[in-house]
């Protein structure tokens, strides 16, 4: 997998072909599988929005529909978005893997951890690596088990991760099945382009993170503010359904105002005033395959 290290001049952009004055985006919408709204809503983003390519919850409930959607779909590009976690206690999914082998990974009640800062730093204190690994492996092969073909790599409310050895584990993983990896943190990404790996060369947004008071105008400016270089946004659209708002009561706000905005006229039109190359993970995982 490794080639030589990209030179701090260039941008991973450029290593992809682009030009240096490029802006180069990926729009990918996160946590495919969680919930019907949540499927729906990002085929749609993908169809007919400015999404790019989207991240499968292997665990989730609604995850086998999600499977068929893109086995319908072949055009769409996906990842699989590793799972160590589940959401909240009301909505609960499982490890892929035997309970009694993983159980580092599990709460005092034997469920996966919910991701508050506390449980999260619980989590990663007692997570085994050899149990980290069975399960990502879990989740990996029952998506490629089915036939499909996945492009990358990421986390599910951990960011790289969030251990050094576990992102190290995961780029081995994807080495193996031939994906490239989401890396977004500083430490990461040195890493990544030591071994000559394109990755984000811009601040990595997360659109948790966005106020929901005139999103698209945040999102426009967004838009017209992006750097040159490649740049990536986790997006998390859904219909706000009442299935969406009794999952989540606070974050169906966030997945619908994403929506709303991604399949918008304005979104398309701003990428083409400003001159914004959209591209997916199947441009990095051509490298990454090397």
């Amino acid at each position: 997998m490794d080639t030589a290290p990209i030179p701090a001049s260039v941008q991973s952009s450029e290593l992809l072909g682009f030009p240096p004055e490029a802006r180069v985006l990926i729009v990918n919408a996160d946590d495919l599988g969680m919930s019907h709204a949540v499927n729906a809503a990002i085929v749609d983003s993908i169809e007919q929005g400015i999404v790019s390519s989207c991240s499968l919850m292997p665990p989730c409930p609604w995850a086998r529909h999600a499977m068929g959607l893109l086995r319908d779909r072949p055009h769409i590009p996906f990842g699989i978005h590793l799972t160590p976690v589940c959401d909240s206690a009301h909505y609960r999914w499982g490890p892929l893997s035997p309970r009694d082998k993983v159980p580092s990974l599990l709460d005092d009640a034997g469920d996966l951890f919910i991701p508050t800062p506390a449980q999260r730093a619980r989590l990663l204190a007692q997570a085994r690596p050899d149990e980290v690994e069975r399960e990502f492996r879990a989740q990996i092969d029952t998506v490629v088990g089915t036939g499909l073909s996945p492009t990358h790599l990421d986390f599910h409310c951990l960011a790289d991760g969030g251990r050094d050895d576990i992102l190290d584990l995961t780029m081995t993983l994807a080495a193996e099945y031939g994906l490239a990896v989401r890396v977004w943190l500083d430490p990461g990404r040195r890493k990544a382009r030591q071994r000559g790996l394109p990755v984000t060369d811009n601040d990595f947004l997360d659109s948790f993170s966005l106020p929901l008071d005139d999103k698209p105008a945040r999102y426009a400016q967004l838009l017209r503010d992006l750097p040159t270089g490649l740049s990536e946004w986790a997006v998390h659209p859904g219909l706000g359904t009442e299935e969406s708002q009794a999952i989540e009561p606070d974050g169906w706000r966030v997945r619908r105002t994403d929506y709303d905005f991604l399949t918008s006229s304005e979104a398309r039109q701003l990428l083409y005033d400003e001159g914004v190359v959209v591209i997916d993970y199947r441009t990095l995982q051509r490298m990454w395959r090397r």
